[in-house]
């Protein structure tokens, strides 16, 4: 599967990050929304195995602010803003995203649809 391809070469290379808005937004979807839910030990396990080893950007003033000048640079939601803000102070090139513009440019990051033609 792809997304688990990417996740192991983010841990195992060291060659990729995530913010916290990612861990929020994945811990909230796979605990209610997956086929089969993710039980809180297995959400715990998840969060300290994988998503804490690549979370590299956490909140603050310039983040919350740099999310809303990419909001109203974009009219990207307020959330999705963020993640590209953290993407951005992360110093990435590249955001893996199913849900925002495949292919688009954002501030010299861009966006990569990893499940497009699947």
């Amino acid at each position: 599967m792809k997304a688990r391809e990417l996740i192991g070469s983010a841990l195992k290379e060291r060659n990729g990050c995530i913010g916290t808005q990612v861990i929020q937004e994945f811990l909230n979807i796979a605990t209610r929304k997956f086929k089969k839910p993710l039980n809180i030990k297995d959400s715990k396990q998840y969060l300290q195995k994988v998503l804490v080893p690549l979370c590299e950007v956490y909140p603050d003033t310039e983040l919350f602010e740099n999310g809303l000048d990419i909001q109203s640079a974009t009219g990207y939601s307020f959330y999705d803003s963020l993640i590209i803000a953290a993407a951005r102070k992360g110093g990435c090139g590249i955001l893996y995203s199913e849900d925002l513009q495949d292919e688009r440019s954002v501030y010299g990051i861009t966006i990569i649809n990893p499940f497009r033609g699947l």
